[in-house]
């Protein structure tokens, strides 16, 4: 067969290896990238995105850290300042909290304080999310808090395509990006460009249109609503779904013209809904198009106490996709047997998967 005619198969790859092949590019295009934090050098590699960097960098490049989170990324703020590129990894996003006072007060203002003279490009890589009984100190959800610092870009995938692209995208801003990474995204899988091509840092993606309602989702619940709006469109309920993917600079135009047309909005975040992402896209929503909504905007996010280590606890604490097509479903005025048939199918295909590990479906590709 002639090589204009060959079709080649799409290349499938997990959102942890997109991660660790996006790094590596960036390396070796730009010597001023390195990689520093606990687990960078281990074995494991951070689940996965960091494993042979140091093999092909060194350790002069790849760098293990201490126990001292405040103390290195310091040392992380001032080599942005002096021209360099770091990327910061924290195997959890509790980690982090202990370099806060380094992000707010250093990270986040230095172009501010400075009429613009200095700037901190740096990329701290933070993961967030449920998994093996982890519990209240390891499996949080936090990007509510990075979120609101003006200063820092926080961005969060969803798939492995926006994980390289994303990241690339973070490495070559001028100032500095908080990515947030969902355990549960790094084992999503799909069709990623082999080349290092970056993305904006530009907002929402349209992954499903539809007139029934807006349905906007964060991370690793962009996954199960989109098991939920497949089973709703399979009784006829279109929804426009959105993938918000950057968490600041919030941009949410499309998502207000989207609700302008179909009247409706639910939102589906990782964290907790109290002071959530969902509630900030609402609130805004809502005050560019109230004349145009038909019925009240719903938030789903995680409930008002700690994450639980507990099985029986966390399969109530977790919202899914059967708790996600319900509350559409009622937003978009279905009748109550048909809510009650799609709860009913996705309930079956979701019991039969262990709560603590990832659906088959979310090995992708999409």
């Amino acid at each position: 067969m002639p090589d204009a005619a060959r079709v080649l198969a799409p290349r499938i790859i997990d959102a942890a290896t997109a991660i660790r092949e996006a790094t590596a590019q960036a390396m070796r295009a730009d010597e001023r990238v390195f990689v520093m934090g606990e687990g960078a050098t281990d074995p494991k590699g951070v689940f996965g995105t960091t494993s042979g960097l140091v093999e092909e960098f060194g350790t002069q490049r790849v760098m293990e850290m201490p126990v001292a989170e405040n103390g290195w990324t310091g040392i992380a703020i001032g080599a942005a300042l002096c021209g360099q590129r770091p990327i910061l990894v924290h195997q959890r996003v509790e980690f982090s909290l202990l370099a806060m006072e380094q992000l707010v007060n250093n990270a986040a203002k230095i172009h501010y304080v400075s009429g613009g003279r200095h700037r901190a490009p740096l990329v701290v890589r933070l993961v967030v999310g449920r998994g093996w009984g982890q519990g209240p100190a390891h499996s949080q959800s936090l990007e509510t808090l990075f979120a609101h610092i003006p200063g820092l870009k926080v961005v969060m995938p969803s798939s492995a395509a926006d994980a390289k692209g994303l990241l690339l995208g973070a490495i070559e801003d001028d100032g500095p990006v908080i990515m947030i990474e969902h355990r549960w995204v790094h084992y999503a899988s799909g069709q990623v460009d082999a080349d290092a091509i970056a993305m904006p840092l530009d907002g929402p993606r349209r992954l499903r249109e539809g007139d029934a309602c807006t349905v906007v989702s964060t991370s690793y619940m962009t996954l199960e609503a989109m098991q939920a709006a497949d089973a709703l469109a399979s009784a006829g309920c279109n929804v426009d779904l959105f993938d918000l993917r950057v968490l600041r600079p919030l941009k949410l135009d499309a998502i207000v013209e989207s609700v302008r047309r179909t009247g409706r909005l639910v939102t589906v975040d990782t964290g907790h809904a109290t002071y959530g992402i969902g509630a900030e896209i609402v609130a805004r929503v809502t005050a560019e198009a109230f004349s145009s909504m038909k019925a009240a905007p719903r938030r789903i996010g995680l409930p008002e106490h700690p994450t639980p280590s507990a099985r029986t606890l966390a399969e109530v604490y977790y919202p899914r996709s059967p708790k996600i097509a319900m509350t559409i479903g009622a937003v978009a005025g279905l009748p109550p047997k048909t809510i009650a048939e799609i709860i009913e199918a996705l309930a079956h295909d979701r019991d039969s998967v262990p709560l603590d590990i990832p659906h088959p479906s979310f090995k992708g590709p999409f």
